[in-house]
């Protein structure tokens, strides 16, 4: 009868002697097997990568605020297709993607998605809403739940919960049926699913396990199968924007180092500093009918000042987070390579709703405010889409008050549920930067919109400067703003009066679709990013002999009449340490016991790289690898029966690869013995 036995978990192998009860490494249990080829710092080869057969490509960028989709023809990838414009929309708001909302019905059926989903719901009878499940914004959970897996869920609007997983496969699988038949209108041959490769762009500070539930999503939604893994890629946000830059011509980005400002106003006092962004997105947003665009076949002539070695900053300032990248151009072959690790934080355009949200808290009470979305959510959703069309106005030199309305439902609660109007709430709070008009909106002076900018914009700017304060980040020659928050004039002043002397800021004018179009680039050519590095120090737990005076008493195991050290800290790879793309780590390891059908090996990371124990400091289990292991033929002279230990040289060898250079870590194995694949998987959601 076979066994699954876990290979750093301690086994107790009958008839051998084990250490007292009273030992800390056998009371810990972490530890119990030595790889057959231990070392103290990864073995790297280089292995070659095969082209892949994909008629067309279709990248998905799926924003925390926005979302959309984009497709190429590999027969003609210098032509990028955005997706189809849909009914529905915000006033005052020009945006290429729909918003990032869900709608169920009551017995969480799929219902709608996007503007459809929000104007449906907000056209339902209050009553009937408070039954509707509505997410909103729903991407931030991933990022913040530290211990993400598949049974994570997801609060809607109404207080009801669903499997996190359900919601994200709902949304994939409606960009895949819009994706596939815009496809297949343009395209002239009938497409098979094998002939399409997807692209899922998230955020660069993401996690292993985060990005592994964007797979598993995918797979649930049809995208892909599981057993063609290799059809879906994971493209990180920032990486993807500086692929697309490197296509850039000089007519195709505002430099906002060429634009000196005081007060708000260029040198002559003649125009706002932000005027020609808005008149470069009237441009593109004349264009837009055409949803075609055309890329440089190399790359674009804003290279042209840039020398081998040159590097530059691309900060990706979307809805959730802040993502900032450091990239250098190699010449001739204009490949990319990563020179300092994924940085940022949940600093997204998300922390001024938040803002303005406390904000009302603060004038109408946390009671009030929290009683009013689960009584009126689609009367909430309804004030938040109007603060959103006024917050993407807001500038630094408006002399104006904003105003925002507040529906009727919100005005008409509180004078039920206080017993008081809203202006005399207004009064009292005492908040001077507000106002009452007697139309029925909130004015908000340039003093409450700096309040409610100033702590997510101080804490980006704050980030950027930390990091080119980095010995290996100096010498930066760009900052590339992109992403759906860089439209904001309030951040690129922000951005440009604290780096504007120390490199060119540099924005595209079709800032907010920049990671869409890199996500279809990095789709037709996944080797164009050549290095990159590691987040963070990955390892195994093993056990190596016992020297008495270099390992401590504690560590100590007896196995079987031999004494070993265990907990030891095996490193695949270590923090901020280049990994090439195709280059692999290799270890061998061998079963415990005869007959074993399956190893699985803990994998441990840190974000520190001095690590000698995986009981130190810092240290955490992240994920497992398994090797499911066939059937072996039996070699001449083994040692039977069921528990006895494999000895010798007939020990059986399977050899894992592991792959650290891609946007997500890949394990293959081989038996030696047979020379045949080992199923091997690597799980960063089941802990």
């Amino acid at each position: 009868m076979s066994e699954e036995v876990q290979l750093d978990t301690y086994l107790q192998i009958p008839g051998g002697n084990v250490s007292t009860p009273s030992s800390p490494a056998t009371s810990r249990n972490e530890c119990s097997i030595t790889p057959l080829t231990p070392s103290p710092s990864p073995r790297v080869e280089i292995r070659p990568r095969m082209a892949c057969p994909f008629s067309v490509v279709v990248a998905i960028d799926f924003g925390t605020t926005s979302s959309g989709y984009a497709f190429s023809f590999t027969q003609d990838s210098e032509a990028i297709h955005m997706m189809k414009r849909w009914e529905g929309g915000d006033p005052g708001v020009a945006n290429q993607k729909s918003p990032t909302c869900l709608l169920l019905t009551p017995d969480l059926r799929f219902h709608s998605f996007g503007f459809a989903a929000r104007d449906f719901y907000h056209d339902l009878d209050p009553e009937e809403a408070q039954h509707w499940l509505y997410f909103d914004k729903f991407k931030m959970k991933i990022h913040s739940t530290s211990d993400l897996t598949m049974e994570t869920e997801l609060e809607a609007v109404n207080g009801r919960k669903v499997r996190a997983i359900e919601v994200f496969a709902h949304a994939l699988r409606f960009f895949r049926e819009h994706a596939l038949k815009e496809v297949k209108d343009q395209s002239s041959s009938v497409l098979e699913g094998e002939e399409i490769r997807w692209v899922i762009t998230v955020p660069a500070v993401w996690r292993q396990p985060a990005k592994q539930f964007m797979r598993e999503a995918a797979y649930l939604a049809g995208l892909v199968s599981p057993e063609c893994p290799e059809q879906l890629l994971i493209a990180l946000e920032p990486e993807a924007a500086s692929i697309y830059c490197r296509k850039l011509r000089l007519h195709q980005v505002i430099d906002l180092s060429m634009q000196p400002i005081t007060n708000g106003l260029e040198l002559d006092g003649t125009r706002p500093f932000d005027s020609s962004f808005r008149q470069a997105r009237e441009q593109l947003r004349r264009s837009r009918h055409s949803r075609t665009f055309l890329v440089e076949s190399g790359t674009g002539e804003l290279w042209s000042e840039l020398q081998t070695g040159d590097r530059y900053v691309v900060a990706d300032c979307g809805g959730g987070t802040v993502d900032l990248t450091v990239h250098q151009i190699e010449q001739p072959q204009g490949t990319l390579k990563e020179l300092y690790k994924a940085s940022g934080g949940p600093y997204g355009a998300v922390g001024v709703d938040l803002a303005f949200e406390a904000m009302l808290c603060q004038i109408f009470g946390e009671d009030f405010i929290h009683s009013f979305k689960a009584k009126r959510p689609a009367a909430w959703v309804d004030l938040m889409i109007a603060f959103e069309a006024r917050k993407r106005t807001a500038s630094p030199g408006r002399a104006n008050a904003l105003n925002i309305s507040l529906p009727f439902s919100f005005i008409d609660f509180y004078k039920r549920h206080r017993g008081q109007s809203v202006e005399a709430a207004l009064r009292r709070s005492n908040m001077n930067i507000v106002k009452w008009s007697s139309q029925g909106m909130l004015r908000l002076t340039q003093e409450a919109m700096n309040e409610l900018f100033q702590p997510t914009i101080s804490k980006i700017v704050k980030h950027i400067e930390e990091l080119m304060g980095k010995p290996e980040v100096c010498g930066v020659r760009f900052l590339f703003l992109v992403g759906g928050f860089a439209e904001s004039p309030m951040l690129q002043k922000a951005v440009q009066r604290a780096l504007g002397r120390t490199c060119r800021i540099i924005i595209p004018h079709d800032v907010g679709l920049t990671i869409l179009k890199g996500a279809v680039l990095f789709g037709l050519d996944p080797t164009v990013v050549r290095v990159r590095r590691c987040p963070v120090t990955y390892g195994v737990g093993v056990l190596n002999r016992f020297v008495e005076g270099r390992h401590p008493r504690e560590k100590l195991l007896i196995k079987d009449g031999r004494e070993w050290c265990t907990d030891i800290f095996d490193r695949f790879v270590s923090v901020d340490q280049s990994v090439a793309l195709g280059e692999v780590v290799r270890r061998s390891y061998t079963p415990a016991r005869v007959g074993q059908r399956k190893i699985i090996i803990n994998i441990y990371c840190s974000s520190k790289d001095d690590i000698t124990y995986i009981s130190d400091p810092g240290v955490r289990k992240c994920g497992t690898i398994t090797l499911d292991l066939p059937e072996p033929s039996a070699p001449p002279g083994a040692v039977g029966g069921a528990g006895a230990v494999v000895a010798g040289p007939e020990r059986r060898e399977i050899r894992a690869t592991m792959q650290f250079g891609d946007t997500e870590i890949k394990v293959t194995a081989v038996d030696i013995m047979s020379n045949r694949s080992v199923r091997a998987s690597i799980d960063f959601l089941s802990n």
